[in-house]
């Protein structure tokens, strides 16, 4: 079984970043700053641009969003992924570092996943 790297520094062409974004898509910090100065994110568009895809985490005033919330934008993500299936999406532990959520919080979201979405470890454990 594939697993998302804990760092990733480069993309294969295929290839797409998923991290954990806020729905102004201000990319400050964290994985979505590296989304935003290696793989194409740009600052107040989103979700998908270059090889990156954000799943919001946080509001607009960059507070955690509700676990249900997240959930509406992971699913919107995994019919985008479903859709494309000429990409690999590698999706971060989106919610676990800034939003301060944790895996069995998130985990769970992304029970169902098609053959094209690679999570991390941590989030089949």
């Amino acid at each position: 079984m594939r697993y998302t790297p804990e760092n990733i520094t480069h993309l294969a062409s295929n290839e797409i970043f998923v991290y954990g974004a806020n729905e102004s898509f201000i990319h400050g910090a964290g994985a979505a700053r590296l989304a935003k100065d290696r793989f194409g994110a740009i600052m107040f568009k989103g979700p998908f641009n270059g090889q990156s895809y954000g799943i919001c985490t946080k509001d607009f005033d960059i507070n955690t969003l509700p676990v249900l919330k997240i959930k509406k934008y992971v699913e919107e993500f995994l019919n985008f992924a479903k859709n494309h299936p000429e990409f690999v999406f590698l999706v971060t532990k989106i919610g676990c570092g800034l939003a301060a959520l944790s895996i069995e919080d998130i985990a769970p979201l992304f029970s169902e996943v098609p053959p094209n979405v690679v999570l991390p470890r941590e989030f089949y454990n």
